[in-house]
């Protein structure tokens, strides 16, 4: 419609106020639109989920978080900490690590705010439970002598490869989890002094990471060799995958 038709329908004081709502409307479609979930943030989700000895199912992503995912959330400002990838790295390919569990948490909710979802860290059994088919079993000790425990952990554990490798260079799960068996450790969300002080997430000094074992990690650590390990070996490299209750 040409303007001279509006005049004859509102008046001058009429358009005036019919222009600056059809703008006003304009602007709030545009902060809605901005507000709305961003698909192309979504996480590649493994093909089939993880079900729990008890029936219950949850949903795992296929990769480790990669560098290049980690920095879209720095770029913003979500996230404190910026990776730099090594020359021969290509960060669209290779897991983010060095990474506290002060940082993946900002990281979580950075995502979550991204894409009105839900994700979450794993907890320790569930880390456990989808990363039991390519584990492989504990051995035997060595040594029977409870004194020597210590000997028998540094003989027979550190068999997995240390140096930080692109996605896809170790095992499969049946369900489609990529690397859980790698030189990648990850976080999950479980205290290790809850169980016996009860202490509230908010207040755990140091939280299980899952990987050739589950270890326990102090929540500010970013490079395991400075760490405390509670058993065996300490983790190569830090990271994190995220799960969710529900299909994505």
């Amino acid at each position: 419609m040409n303007p001279a038709a509006l005049r004859s329908l509102f008046g001058k004081s009429s358009l005036r106020i019919a222009v600056l709502g059809l703008v006003a409307a304009g602007i709030l479609g545009v902060v809605l639109m901005q507000r709305g979930p961003y698909p192309a943030f979504m996480p590649e989700m493994a093909a089939k989920p993880v079900m729990l000895p008890g029936g219950r199912a949850f949903y795992a992503q296929r990769h480790e978080i990669t560098i290049a995912e980690w920095n879209r959330c720095a770029a913003e400002g979500a996230c404190e900490l910026t990776l730099r990838p090594r020359p021969n790295q290509d960060p669209a390919i290779t897991p983010a690590t060095g990474l506290s569990y002060v940082d993946v948490l900002q990281y979580v909710h950075w995502i979550n705010d991204k894409t009105r979802s839900s994700f979450r860290l794993p907890t320790a059994e569930e880390w456990s439970a989808m990363a039991a088919s390519v584990l492989p079993e504990a051995p035997d000790p060595l040594f029977t002598d409870a004194a020597l425990t210590w000997a028998s952990s540094y003989l027979i554990e550190g068999l997995t490869p240390r140096a930080l490798k692109p996605q896809g260079s170790f095992s499969t799960s049946p369900e489609g989890i990529v690397d859980l068996d790698g030189s990648v450790w990850e976080w999950t969300m479980d205290c290790y002094d809850s169980a016996s002080s009860g202490a509230a997430s908010e207040r755990c000094p140091a939280f299980f990471v899952g990987g050739e074992h589950l270890a326990a990690m102090s929540f500010l650590v970013r490079d395991p060799a400075r760490g405390g390990c509670a058993v065996g070996t300490p983790p190569a490299h830090l990271g994190m995958r995220l799960v969710s209750d529900k299909a994505i």
